[in-house]
């Protein structure tokens, strides 16, 4: 019977892991979340009463080898893949900044500023055409050099 994981604890992914080395790296990266959770659960209960428990206690040297092994893994692993990361998403992963949060801000930014660009281009091109119409009804001979709409040119003929 599967269980649902702890909220607090690393899950599979929703959509699938892709094939190939970004694949295998997805899923070691996974494994490291894994092993860091476990890390910290075990250091948790070795500093509480769970320690003087038999068997328990003294575990951490072994998790943190597990996490090791797993970054070692991640380093052989990158020498064969030519994805660059950008500095800024790094340094808003280590300062604690939600990266889900931070695309959805870029995000609404870029449509904010697209839209603000939209604006300006309207108007641009509003402005192209009452001045050609102007230029049109002062100098009739530039009407064949000069952008008008269709149903213009029908008005006044």
């Amino acid at each position: 019977m599967n269980s649902a994981p702890a909220p607090d604890s690393p899950r599979a992914s929703q959509s699938p892991v892709p094939s190939g080395i970004q694949g295998d790296l997805e899923l070691e990266l996974l494994g490291l979340a894994n092993a860091l959770y476990n890390l910290g659960t075990t250091v948790i209960n070795d500093s509480t009463k769970e320690r003087d428990k038999p068997g328990g206690g003294k575990q951490v040297g072994m998790r943190v080898n597990d996490v090791v092994g797993h970054l070692a893994t991640i380093d052989d692993m990158s020498r064969h893949i030519q994805t660059m990361i950008p500095m800024q998403v790094l340094n808003d992963i280590d300062n604690a900044r939600n990266p889900m949060q931070l695309t959805k801000d870029r995000l609404e930014r870029a449509a904010t500023e697209n839209q603000f660009m939209n604006g300006k281009i309207a108007a641009i091109e509003s402005y192209r055409h009452y001045l050609n119409e102007a230029l049109c009804q002062s100098f009739p001979e530039l009407r064949e050099h000069l952008h008008v709409p269709i149903k213009e040119e029908q008005g006044s003929s």
